[in-house]
Parts: structure tokens; C-alpha cells; sequence
């Protein structure tokens, strides 16, 4: 029998305990990684490739993003996010200038299916763009980490040669294992920088100079919805079996309007009643079974924590007391979960009366 102190030793972290911020580091442009770790000094433990969501205390929020981790589980005393600032970004700009050494945040997760983990392969083509590289990055950082030969073509897309994230720290990687192919692709060069590469946009010549095996391989891809698009219709042209095929895309909803989750919403479905009974706060609500949970639940005035809004990242489980709904997720819940009665509020929709602990 262990006792509490080594109970306690050995104890993974849980999403119950926030995360403490120990550093930030600039990678390129508007891009930072922030360094967490646990204040109890609990090691973490995930799958390369995962995300967590955050509990972002903004203005009028709190706001829920997800991010993915960029570091490997081979290095479990620490994690990290790699994250980018786009123009109209709201919670990536808010971490950026306000997070700092000693800030907690709140976290869920972490959580996902995008990761080699559950699809092992001798062959891997990861694709990428901008910071999509992150899963990327943590999967190639667990396999060098093992220190055997591997075999990943790694492909990443960027702007232009100064934006290209973790440049160094893979190129270092790539003298020290063998088998780690890197291929960049620009749009444009920067000035007094020289480049030689690839450059235009991703597209079927490239990959077959790139990966000319690439039938052979398990394919991770992940970036802006337009660029997975792209490379999913390149591979399918070509004749590649898109069951090897995995991507990941998160989406949140813009400031100020509310996620909405189509699942087959019909003219039955409209005129079918529905209620929820919101069980902590003493509140039902009559909706149709075209309304989602999450929808109808800000209707009702209940906060409920959400993210994505497309059943990926988890922040809107909530656990069902009693009723049927239909739920069609992305990954953002496990069948364990399911079978405790958790169900994702942004993407299911109510089946006659639905009772929740809410």
C-alpha cells in the first residue's frame, strides 16, 4: 500500500488544479510559447498531438479557447502552447498581453483523437501551415525523443521564411535522428534573406517531389480550413486512401454571436417539441429538438462554457441526468464519458424532455 506522500508523488496532474505560467518565449511574429507547469509539481500526461482549452478571464468573459499542445508527453515536468495572433484574434491577444510568470488559468482537457498515438505507422507525412505546426511539433518530439530511426516528411507552410515556427529547433532535431525530412514552402521571401526553397502555394507537383512514397504514408494535416481543404482534395485526386488521412481544425465562434450546430435540422425536427430541465438552477426551458443544448441553454439564460462550438474541445460537456439526445461530436468527449452521462451541449440536440446538472 502507498502511502499519502507517495500517493501523491506519483499523481498526474488534473484539470482541477489550474496551470501556473513559468515563461514565455517569442518564436517569430505574434507568435509566443507559453511555458506551464502545475503548481503542485504533478507531471502531466496526454498524447502528442492533443489540446487543452483555456479559461480565458477577458472582459464581459470569461472566453474559452482551445489550444494545442506543442510539447511532447516524453517531457512531462512541463507543457507548452505555441500560439498565434491574427488580426481579429480576441483570446490569443489577451494571453499575449496579459499572461506573464505566476498567472494561472483555469484549463479543461486535455482532449483529442489527432495524434500518432492512435494511428502508429513506420511512414508519416505531417502537413502543416502556419501554427498548425503545433501537433506536428509534439508528435516529431515524442519520436525523436524515443531515439530511433523514424520515417516523417514533415511539410510546413508559412508566409514567408521569418514565420516559419520552430525552424531552428527542427533542423537541430534533423542532425541528431535519422529519417526527419523537412520541407518549407513560402509564399514570398524576406528581405535580405535569401531563399532557396520551395515557394507559391502548396499543390500536387510539390508533393510528389516532396513525399514521392506518400501513398505509403499515414497523413497528419492541420492549418487553416481553405489550406486542409486543399491538400484533402490534392490527396483524393492523386488517388490516396483518405481513410489514412487525419486532420484537425478548430473554430470558434465570433465575439457576440452564438455557435450554431446544423445535425440534420429538418422540418420534422422544427415542429418537434422539446424541454430542458435545468436542474442546479431551477429552470426549464421549452425549445424544438432542432435547437442544440447550448443554444437553448442561453436562451434559458444558463451559462454554459463553450469553445470550438463544433464538438472538438470539450469546454461544453455537461452531464445528463435523465432523456435522450442526439449528439454527432468531433472527439471532444470519450465513450467513458458518454457512458457516465456527459454529453456535449453544442452538438446535441434534445429528444422530448432532457434533464441536466446545470
Amino acid at each position: 500500500m502507498l502511502d499519502a506522500q507517495q500517493q501523491a508523488a506519483t499523481a498526474r496532474w488534473t484539470d482541477d488544479e489550474p496551470l501556473e505560467c513559468v515563461s514565455i518565449l517569442p518564436e517569430s511574429p505574434n507568435v509566443v510559447t507559453v511555458c506551464f507547469q502545475a503548481p503542485s509539481g504533478r507531471p502531466f500526461e496526454f498524447l502528442a498531438g492533443q489540446f487543452l482549452t483555456l479559461e480565458l478571464p477577458v472582459p464581459g468573459g470569461p472566453l474559452y479557447r482551445t489550444y494545442t499542445i506543442s510539447s511532447s508527453p516524453s517531457r512531462p515536468k512541463s507543457l507548452t502552447i505555441t500560439i498565434k495572433a491574427q488580426p481579429d484574434s480576441i483570446g490569443t491577444r489577451w494571453i499575449i498581453d496579459n499572461v506573464r510568470p505566476g498567472t494561472r488559468l483555469k484549463v479543461k482537457g486535455p482532449a483529442g483523437r489527432f495524434t500518432s498515438t492512435h494511428f502508429p505507422a513506420k511512414k508519416y507525412l505531417f502537413i502543416s501551415a502556419g501554427s498548425g505546426i503545433t501537433p506536428m511539433m509534439s508528435m516529431t518530439t515524442e519520436i525523436y525523443d524515443l531515439g530511433r530511426h523514424c520515417d516523417i516528411v514533415f511539410v510546413n507552410c508559412a508566409q514567408r521564411p521569418s514565420e516559419i515556427i520552430f525552424k531552428r529547433r527542427l533542423e537541430h532535431m534533423a542532425t541528431r535522428i535519422e529519417g526527419l525530412d523537412l520541407k518549407w514552402v513560402v509564399q514570398e521571401g524576406d528581405i535580405y534573406q535569401p531563399w532557396t526553397g520551395y515557394k507559391g502555394r502548396f499543390n500536387q507537383l510539390m508533393l510528389g517531389l516532396m513525399a514521392p512514397d506518400y501513398l505509403e504514408r499515414e497523413v497528419f494535416c492541420c492549418g487553416p480550413e481553405g489550406f486542409m481543404q486543399a491538400v484533402s482534395e490534392a490527396l483524393a485526386g492523386l488517388g490516396f486512401d483518405m481513410a489514412h488521412y487525419h486532420q484537425e481544425s478548430f473554430g470558434a465562434p465570433e465575439a457576440g454571436q452564438l455557435p450554431v450546430v446544423e445535425s440534420g435540422t429538418t422540418e420534422e425536427a422544427l415542429a418537434e417539441t422539446a424541454q430542458l430541465v435545468f436542474a442546479d438552477s431551477g429552470i426549464t426551458h421549452d425549445c424544438t429538438a432542432a435547437d442544440t443544448v447550448l443554444n437553448a441553454a442561453r436562451a434559458a439564460g444558463v451559462a454554459i462554457p463553450f469553445g470550438c462550438s463544433m464538438g472538438v474541445c470539450g469546454s461544453c460537456r455537461i452531464r445528463k441526468l435523465s432523456g435522450e439526445v442526439h449528439m454527432v461530436h468531433n472527439g471532444g468527449i470519450s465513450d467513458d464519458e458518454v457512458e457516465e452521462g456527459y454529453i456535449l451541449a453544442c452538438c446535441s440536440n434534445p429528444r422530448g424532455t432532457v434533464t441536466l446538472e446545470a
